[in-house]
């Protein structure tokens, strides 16, 4: 019998042997940063309106409900390709479906919306589609951390010897608390209703707390390949991910394979497991079915539950991790890929306890 209540949420750091700087994130919202990569660029014709702009202190859905009111739009009449956090200086793009338009409302509809929203806007730009959840490559960050535990140059040191082993190996592609909960919570609601315990009404939040449940076994399968000495290097079966197309095939021949995966043009992947995931091989494989049979689950509840599975790339690379001293602050400046937690590469800095990492409400996925 499992026990539901007995979560190992250990995530150990890649850097372990590494002192961190401690501190505090997001001290005000200036010191969290964040700019969306668009997947695309607007076409300059078209009747969404592509807007971006800059925000701190509203949710994207509430600039989203906002710009619906002020243009007289339809209830998802405006998208976005993530949520990006209130308590953040955030800069993202709106498509506001406003029909074929003379140009000269694109520059209009900027000045009003500067006039009736706390923002700024950046650009606006005509597009053919509607923006929608996944358009977007990643992330730029710019994040501050104050109150450190050192002085700034011993932190500096501290920072710039753990930023260059992370840029060498990356670091576990964890999910962070936001997606877990506060001591495992979402991910024990999950449980719940995967065991037939527990039945939302609420489809979001059943499809949210299944993928915290998901989410938390990926999280136990990075810790074992940590464990196991096999983040640095690939296992025979993996199921790798190239760097540059994203395109996913079965690892064979290991030894072929792995300087590619030093020179970081290929990845594992982890499970997030369901009915219908590709499921690795052989030691890889095993290792995936030791990870599910140590939890209370297996696949034939996730088939239940409708739930299919998909892989997510096991190492987060950030090659253009970079830190510097400002003042009596430790500045970080990095790009991660669309559905990274920022806090993973930030924790590995700082090495403080995860409530002081929480306070970043991250999750665009």
């Amino acid at each position: 019998m499992h026990n539901i209540e007995e979560l190992d949420l250990r995530l150990p750091y890649l850097t372990a042997n590494l002192p961190g700087i401690g501190g505090v994130l997001r001290a005000e919202p200036e010191h969290f940063i964040v700019e969306e990569v668009g997947l695309y660029e607007a076409a300059g014709d078209g009747q969404h309106l592509y807007v971006n702009l800059t925000k701190a202190g509203l949710t994207t859905k509430e600039v989203q409900n906002r710009l619906e009111k002020l243009f007289g739009l339809e209830r998802g009449a405006v998208g976005f390709a993530g949520l990006k956090d209130k308590a953040a200086k955030t800069t993202q793009t709106f498509s506001l479906n406003v029909g074929h338009q003379p140009p000269a409302f694109a520059d209009e509809a900027a000045r009003r919306i500067e006039s009736e929203l706390p923002v700024t806007v950046n650009w606006v730009q005509f597009h053919r589609n509607k923006l929608r959840t996944g358009h977007l490559i990643g992330n730029r960050f710019e994040i501050t951390v104050s109150d450190l535990a050192t002085s700034s140059e011993v932190a500096l040191q501290r920072s710039q010897a753990i930023a260059a082993e992370i840029r060498r190996r990356g670091v576990p592609n964890y999910f962070g608390v936001q997606r877990i909960g506060r001591n495992g919570a979402n991910v024990r609601q999950g449980l719940a209703i995967l065991l037939g315990e527990r039945r939302p009404g609420d489809k979001w939040l059943r499809r949210f707390l299944i993928s915290s449940c998901q989410s938390h076994l990926c999280n136990r399968y990075l810790v074992r390949r940590l464990e196991l000495g096999a983040f640095d290097r690939l296992l025979p079966g993996d199921v790798a991910k190239k760097t540059a197309t994203g395109g996913m095939f079965d690892v064979q021949d290991v030894e072929a394979e792995q300087p590619r995966y030093v020179a970081q043009e290929i990845n594992f992947t982890a499970p997030l497991f369901g009915s219908r995931m590709w499921k690795a091989k052989d030691a890889a494989g095993r290792l995936e079915d030791e990870v599910l049979a140590a939890s209370p689950l297996t696949v034939a509840h996730f088939e239940r539950a409708g739930i299919d599975g998909t892989r997510r790339v096991g190492r987060l690379l950030v090659p253009d991790l970079t830190v510097e001293a400002r003042g009596e602050q430790i500045v970080a400046r990095f790009t991660l890929t669309k559905g990274a937690f920022a806090t993973i590469v930030m924790r590995e800095l700082m090495k403080v306890d995860e409530d002081r990492l929480s306070v970043v409400h991250e999750d665009d996925e």
